[in-house]
């Protein structure tokens, strides 16, 4: 066994060769490469010298409401208008601070090298980075060059704090770290901390209350007491407090006070996110003076009470109308007689209960309007030489949709036959508004509702058809905002503008003709003209006499309410901005109580006016043809007919409404011949008209007005309409279409 017994003295040192290293050179080698690689990657990994500075985070301007207020964003990554000087935070705050983060802040010059190792230890010990040995000035480094929390980072981290100490002073350091350390909810800095959790001032706090506020930041969401974190909290500001006392920078008697204190938390209320106005402000800011330079003040059209109780308003009735799977609102509020912007407010919260859309701006997303697009149709029509009293049929339409038929149909499935322009725009009728749009022309209502602003209808009229009388198109929030202000201003666009001392717009041009716009004013604040559909208390019946239309779209993707009195418009749009269906919703269930309430708001102070009327309307009376013969009516009308009708053209004449192009019909045999009828139909042609329906050349009947029922039979026809007028007969047609 003697083979296991180990001797120093059987080692004996052979001494290298002339060109042969040693293991203590190689060694040495080794280690001089490693601190090589690591200074090298350490002078790599370190933070850029322009980044590495506590100047302001970004050129943003301080926006002010039209009062002078400032309008504070909720929530951002940095905090930029609510930050105070390092004098103004109270000495006890500064102390509690320095002693939770980092209690040789004046001494060490970037690094405590004590806490370093012993943080270092424990990271090395537990295999993960382990808060607490980090300086404040290591930590302002991590705010402005964030790394992953490794080691490495932390190793960067104290070369970088040391270049941050020697540019500036440890004053500047603390203040910036007072001002941008986060919080929970998205906050930065002890100010917005304090009116977050307490709804008071910086220097109103308690000492209980600041030594809170110096602890939350080590765990901002676990420590959070609106999620459940009190009792932690009060454990660990008790451990604080106590340390502070050690330290001699709290007295026994105020350290009795605060460990018997409890937190008295009052939450402020919730301030509406500004970020998606902010962008459009400076949008209009670059617009104006794209040359400017640096953050500035900037005194906007917001009404900062308006915009909280319209956020208020539509929070309550989203979380009302969350059963009914709808998630998401928007609400522009616009002063039409000067183009002014006093709210714009976008809600809504996900699944999480996130906060309201945050990246997607609900007041400029184009979306469909359903029947909010109809008063600009009749308008048209209007000036095209309609009035409210034309008469038009309410009943069963088809249109072709490629070969086939599309049959339309009212919001309520039923059909009232003879109705006056009136009740078909204030029920929101839909077969009305096809014929409305075939007498003015497609083509002619897309331009002009292009010349109101409505850019985001880029389609050409072939691609909308009929459809686009009832808002098939997609169009934003502002855009039918703007359009409303259009027709309240008197048939005159207004500007819309959202800075105050902005550089004036040129004076817009008439679109429409101001007895139009007064008409589509009167029609839609008659409560009566909306009776059919809405019935006689609707929602939509306001105290004040206001302008209101509903809009909803397809499978009840979009709710729209808009409305206008002699000052306001007011528009909401409610939905998912993920495009999925609410259940049910439409723009009388659910945006119409909103527009009630925010109309009320606007019209507290009883200064209000009746909607105006142009001077040369006239009111007459027509006769609406029933069972008991002529019903008097008495409605308004433009004296001396249209007068933009000339500028764009004569009214379209007489045209074939069905049969459509190449249509498709299938003959049922199994039901008898006599039984299967197909309506012709013409637009533009009085109910006293006298008409011969030809078709293939042969006579197949006659009738007064522009209906018939045509015998269906199989094979491949051409239609043809022979109008009677005073000034000799009018063809129509033919119009090709066959039947299999």
């Amino acid at each position: 066994m003697s083979w296991l017994v180990w001797s120093w003295t059987n080692l004996e040192w052979t001494p290298p060769r002339p060109n042969e290293w040693s293991w203590r050179r190689w060694a040495g080698f080794g280690m001089g490469m490693l601190v090589a690689a690591l200074a090298v990657a350490t002078w790599a990994g370190l933070a850029d010298e322009r980044a590495l500075t506590l100047g302001p985070r970004v050129a943003a301007n301080i926006l002010l409401d039209r009062h002078g207020k400032i309008l504070t964003e909720e929530a951002g990554d940095w905090n930029i208008q609510n930050q105070v000087p390092l004098y103004r935070v109270p000495r006890r705050m500064q102390e509690a601070v320095l002693v939770a983060e980092d209690r040789r802040f004046h001494e060490h010059r970037g690094v405590d090298w004590l806490a370093r190792a012993h943080g270092l230890w424990q990271g090395l010990h537990s295999g993960r980075n382990v808060r607490g040995a980090s300086t404040i000035t290591e930590q302002v480094v991590r705010m402005i060059v964030p790394r992953p929390r490794t080691l490495w980072s932390k190793w960067l981290e104290g070369f970088d704090a040391r270049r941050l100490e020697a540019r500036y002073r440890k004053a500047d350091i603390l203040e910036f770290y007072l001002n941008q350390v986060p919080y929970a909810a998205n906050r930065r800095g002890v100010a917005n901390a304090a009116r977050y959790y307490f709804n008071r001032d910086l220097d109103t706090l308690d000492t209980r209350e600041m030594i809170a506020l110096a602890i939350l930041p080590r765990a901002p969401s676990g420590l959070d007491p609106y999620r459940g974190g009190a009792k932690i909290l009060d454990r660990r500001s008790i451990r604080l407090a106590t340390a502070m006392r050690r330290a001699g920078v709290l007295p026994a008697s105020e350290w009795e006070r605060v460990i018997d204190a409890n937190l008295d938390l009052q939450s402020p209320p919730r301030r509406s996110a500004i970020g998606h106005f902010r962008n459009y402000v400076e949008r209009q800011l670059k617009a104006d003076a794209p040359a400017a330079a640096g953050p500035r003040r900037v005194a906007t059209t917001l009404d900062a009470g308006l915009v909280e109780f319209a956020q208020d308003l539509l929070d309550q009735r989203l979380a009302s109308l969350a059963p009914r799977r709808v998630h998401n609102g928007a609400v522009l509020v616009v002063d039409h007689r000067s183009g002014e912007i006093l709210a714009w407010v976008v809600a809504g919260a996900d699944a999480a209960g996130a906060t309201p859309g945050r990246f997607l701006d609900a007041v400029l997303i184009p979306r469909q309007p359903g029947s909010a697009l109809k008063p600009f149709l009749y308008a048209a029509a209007f000036d095209a030489g309609w009035s409210p009293a034309v008469r038009m049929e309410d009943a069963p339409y088809s249109e072709a949709v490629g070969t086939g038929l599309h049959r339309f149909n009212n919001y309520s499935h039923q059909f009232y036959g003879e109705v006056s322009v009136r009740q078909a725009l204030g029920n929101s009728l839909n077969i009305p508004a096809i014929h409305a749009v075939n007498f003015v022309g497609p083509d002619r209502y897309l331009d002009f509702l292009r010349s109101l602003g409505f850019a985001s209808l880029t389609r050409t009229a072939g691609f909308y058809g009929d459809g686009l009388a009832l808002g098939n198109g997609e169009v934003s929030l502002l855009e039918l905002v703007r359009g409303y202000a259009a027709l309240a201003n008197g048939g005159v666009p207004v500007p819309l503008r959202a800075v105050a001392d902005a550089r004036p717009t040129p004076k817009a041009a008439r679109v429409m003709s101001a007895e139009a716009a007064t008409m589509i004013g009167n029609v839609l604040s008659d409560p009566w003209a909306r009776v059919m559909e809405f019935g006689r208390y609707s929602t939509l019946n306001l105290p004040v006499q206001t302008a209101v239309k509903t809009g909803t779209s397809t499978d009840y993707r979009d709710a729209w309410s808009v409305g206008f009195d002699s000052r306001y418009v007011v528009g909401i749009w409610m939905g998912n901005l993920d495009q999925t269906p609410t259940d049910g919703i439409t723009g009388s269930t659910g945006p119409a109580l909103v527009l009630r309430g925010l109309f009320a708001y606007l019209n507290r102070d009883g200064n209000t006016k009746a909607l105006p009327l142009a001077d040369d309307l006239v009111l007459s009376d027509s006769c609406a043809y029933g069972q008991s013969g002529c019903e008097q009516i008495f409605d308004f009308h433009a004296k001396g007919g249209a007068r933009l009708a000339a500028a764009r053209g004569e009214a379209p004449g007489p045209s074939i409404l069905s049969p459509t192009p190449n249509l498709r019909l299938a003959y049922d045999p199994r039901l008898p011949g006599d039984r299967q009828l197909y309506r012709f139909a013409l637009a533009g042609v009085d109910r006293h008209d006298e008409v011969t329906w030809l078709v293939n050349g042969e006579i197949a009947g006659k009738s007064s007005g522009g209906e018939f029922m045509w015998p269906v039979r199989r094979g491949s026809y051409a239609v043809e309409a022979r109008i009677e007028t005073p000034g000799g007969p009018q063809m129509v047609g033919p119009v090709a279409f066959s039947v299999r």
